[in-house]
Parts: C-alpha cells; structure tokens; sequence
C-alpha cells in the first residue's frame, strides 16, 4: 500500500515539475530570452548563462530582484511583478536544460 501511494505521489509531483518546466520556458521566451538566450545560454556580454543553473538559485536571485535587496536597473524591472509561482516556474525551466563542460 505504502509502495502505491509512493509511486502515485511521484506521478503527481513529475507531472507538476513538467507542467512548471513547460510554463517556466514560454515565460521565459516572453520575457528572459532576449538577453539569456532562448535556450538559457545568453545572447548580451554582460547577461549570465541560465541554463543548468540550480532552481534554489535562480529562485532566490529573481525573488532578491523582485524586492529590490539586489540592484539591477533592468532585472528589477522583469522581476518586479513576477508571482512566485511564476518565479518557480522560471526555476525549474533553467534548471531543467542540460549543460556538458569540457575542461580546457
């Protein structure tokens, strides 16, 4: 029985972590790839790469933005009126992509 709910529980979580992954990345087209990139990595000199990063991390840097308790001229501005599961969402799409290094 235990086994039953276990499995049912992970079949609820994977399908919402699809749908948050599915949300984060058409969110991100709107608002994100223009200097991260369509696919995380970033198209602007001084914009970081996105992609593989780390969902607690990207949460908490958009949620320092959206307060003000980290400056950036343009980032408090797109993050400013994101909710919170819009930034989850956000979160779980960068931190869904994949990234391979190479050591030089």
């Amino acid at each position: 029985m235990k086994n039953i709910l276990l499995i049912g529980l992970m079949a609820v979580m994977s399908s919402s972590y699809a749908d948050d992954v599915s949300a984060g990345r058409a969110k991100a087209d709107v608002a994100c790839a223009l200097c991260h990139g369509p696919n995380g990595v970033a198209t602007l000199p001084n914009a970081p790469n996105l992609a593989g990063q780390q969902a607690f991390y990207v949460s908490e840097q958009l949620k320092s933005y959206r307060s003000g308790q980290r400056q950036n001229a343009v980032m408090g501005v797109i993050a400013k009126p994101l909710t919170d599961a819009e930034i989850s969402q956000l979160a779980a799409w960068y931190s869904a992509i994949k990234v391979t290094v190479e050591l030089p």
